[in-house]
């Protein structure tokens, strides 16, 4: 894989992409970077094109001052950005956790693009429920932080081999995520992802979808992935058992052979 820098802001890592071959795009999730991805690199890498690269505000990438600069749209637009500038035309688009939002986001401005849909941990409608109310009062005081010092200097990756079995609310890889994302970031983050009404028409996707959930998720609800996928035509769901939020992490081998099943069922009707 080769590491990169687009624009001098956004980090990304590609292999060497081919024409005959299928393009996957993954992103990550809130506090976390494109070292996530990196156990599904070495699975994929001489198979499939293969994208992957730190959203904004994380690891390598830069971070910017402004709660505005975090809206879902312009994560979606550096994501279209950067497609662009890497000519690619189609592609599947692995998301996980918050990066569900940027894929509901940049399917919904840019379909074009999109041949088909992972979603891993998605977190759609969130905002609507019992954590939304419990957190938007409390994130409301993000403000305090426009009077803090700003460094919008990169970080790093953290190396996730050093937090096997990492559950939901594991303090040690919480704690190195935010180190490398700031504590202002993390908090301007989780603020846009629970602002109310924000619409996803996820009812007009018509890609082959696949969701996958974790059993024991703590954070999200299994219940929210079995709404989210008889909401989108047609969609594949398979919820995995013994597992909860971090299954990105825990469960790669699972999720590699169900997602590669799930690209070659659909092969036929996708393109590089």
């Amino acid at each position: 894989m080769q590491e990169c820098l687009f624009k001098d802001e956004i980090y990304y890592r590609t292999n060497e992409f081919r024409p005959d071959r299928t393009t996957l795009v993954f992103v990550h999730g809130l506090v976390g970077s494109s070292s996530a991805w990196i156990p599904y690199e070495k699975i994929f890498e001489k198979k499939y094109n293969i994208l992957t690269y730190d959203i904004r505000g994380h690891g390598k990438s830069r971070k910017f001052r402004n709660y505005s600069d975090y809206e879902i749209k312009y994560f979606a637009d550096d994501l279209r950005d950067l497609i662009s500038y890497l000519k690619i035309e189609k592609f599947i688009l692995i998301s996980h956790s918050f990066a569900t939002l940027i894929a509901g986001e940049y399917i919904k401005l840019y379909p074009e693009h999109v041949a088909g849909i992972v979603f891993l941990s998605p977190m759609f409608d969130l905002e609507k429920g019992f954590v939304g109310k419990i957190l938007r009062p409390i994130l409301k005081l993000t403000k305090i932080f426009n009077s803090f010092p700003f460094n919008a200097k990169p970080r790093g990756h953290v190396d996730y081999g050093k937090h096997p079995n990492s559950t939901d609310w594991d303090i040690k890889r919480t704690i190195a995520d935010v180190k490398n994302t700031t504590l202002r970031v993390h908090m301007y983050i989780l603020r846009q992802s629970l602002i109310l009404e924000q619409e996803y028409f996820l009812e007009k996707i018509k890609v082959p979808t696949l969701i996958m959930h974790g059993l024991r998720d703590t954070m999200v609800p299994v219940k929210k992935a079995i709404s989210l996928s008889q909401k989108i035509q047609n969609a594949e769901i398979t919820i995995i058992p013994d597992t909860d939020h971090i299954l990105v992490l825990n469960n790669v081998k699972e999720i590699a052979n169900t997602l590669e099943s799930f690209i070659e069922k659909n092969k036929k009707n996708w393109y590089t």
